[in-house]
């Protein structure tokens, strides 16, 4: 059986055996002012923004914020958020909503602190394509400019965008690594030679005393996987036999975001709040941003301190700080006391929206 497998098609001593998908460590050159990243390491090396970049935020700042006033919400609007939010739950009734009476409309102050630093940061990596005689901007041109240095045109403040740049003069072309050069890697499945043993009479042409009808007799059937060829066209180089190696620098800017509100509503589940907007009272905006200071709620203070502190100190090591800004919203929240039936229920309107959220309702629609 070994025998016809042997025999089962020329072979071409030529054609390579498929080789690494990715260049092994040592093939790529060197270039001045990136890091190659060594086997087992990061294939994406970061570089923190040079030793000159070291913004600091403006001391003996006071930080004050204006006296607001705490939004009210009418039996009208309460009524309405209601209602529309009951509509939006198939298994409740509207008649509780359009027929109670309410008895007293809590507002509640809630602040929400928010910090945002937008930071660019960059890494690079080895990258290739097919080369088929396409320009290459290689050393010959001079230098690669450092990561740094690179202009990039920078998005529109606080968006998150993700750019590409090839960087300057650090092209070059290299026989394919998977291919060797040839263009065609040998079939795995066949071992190169266009055809496999028959599965069904195992090579030997006959089954059960007779001709088989898979093979015809001869015993070995065309390898499906490269259609006889006994090759495949490299998946690499798409059968350009040479690739063309360059360093690949992404530019990565992010808004990095903190909230915080002061847990202090046991019956109002807070994380309802993210979903929300709220009415921002006081922006404060620089290069960096100095820790709030005077507002009455001393915790939103302390939190501004403690989260300007944890962006300094996790950001300003590998990224560039392009901008920090702080706000403080005022997130309405109104606790709803009303009577239907002769019991007592609550519900919560909160955010700009009139959102609604309710931990029982009176009565509920039965499918029979």
């Amino acid at each position: 059986m070994e025998k016809k497998e042997e025999d089962a098609g020329a072979f071409d001593p030529n054609i390579p055996e498929e080789g690494p998908s990715a260049p092994p460590p040592g093939w790529l050159d060197d270039v001045h002012g990136y890091q190659c990243p060594k086997e087992g390491e990061d294939d994406n090396p970061l570089y923190p923004p040079p030793p000159a970049y070291s913004p600091q935020p403006e001391l003996n700042r006071n930080t004050l914020v204006p006296n607001v006033r705490v939004p009210t919400v009418s039996e009208d609007v309460a009524r309405d958020a209601l209602l529309k939010f009951v509509e939006s739950k198939w298994k409740y009734s509207s008649k509780p909503a359009r027929n109670l009476t309410f008895k007293e409309l809590t507002p509640i102050t809630v602040y929400r602190y928010r910090l945002e630093t937008y930071t660019e940061t960059r890494t690079s990596t080895w990258q290739f394509e097919p080369y088929n005689g396409q320009m290459v901007d290689g050393p010959q041109y001079g230098l690669s400019p450092p990561p740094w240095d690179i202009p990039v045109q920078m998005p529109p403040r606080y968006t998150d965008v993700v750019e590409k740049v090839r960087v300057p003069h650090s092209s070059f072309v290299k026989t394919c690594h998977k291919c060797s050069g040839y263009g065609k890697t040998r079939c795995v499945s066949c071992r190169g030679r266009g055809k496999k043993s028959c599965p069904f009479c195992h090579g030997h042409g006959r089954s059960r005393n007779q001709r088989c009808t898979s093979c015809h007799g001869r015993g070995t059937r065309r390898c499906t996987c490269c259609h006889g060829q006994g090759y495949k066209i490299c998946t690499v180089c798409h059968g350009s036999h040479n690739l063309l190696h360059f360093i690949q620098l992404t530019v990565t800017w992010k808004n990095n975001i903190s909230d915080f509100i002061p847990d202090r509503q046991p019956d109002f589940p807070d994380k309802k709040f993210e979903k929300v907007a709220g009415d921002p009272f006081f922006i404060d905006e620089n290069l960096l941003v100095y820790p709030i200071q005077g507002f009455p709620d001393q915790e939103i203070c302390d939190m501004s301190t403690k989260l300007i502190n944890e962006h300094l100190n996790c950001f300003s090591s590998t990224s560039r700080i392009l901008q920090q800004r702080q706000t403080i919203e005022l997130v309405p929240l109104t606790h709803a006391y009303y009577s239907y039936s002769g019991k007592d229920y609550s519900f919560f309107v909160y955010g700009m929206e009139n959102k609604v959220f309710t931990p029982k309702y009176p009565s509920a629609c039965t499918i029979l």
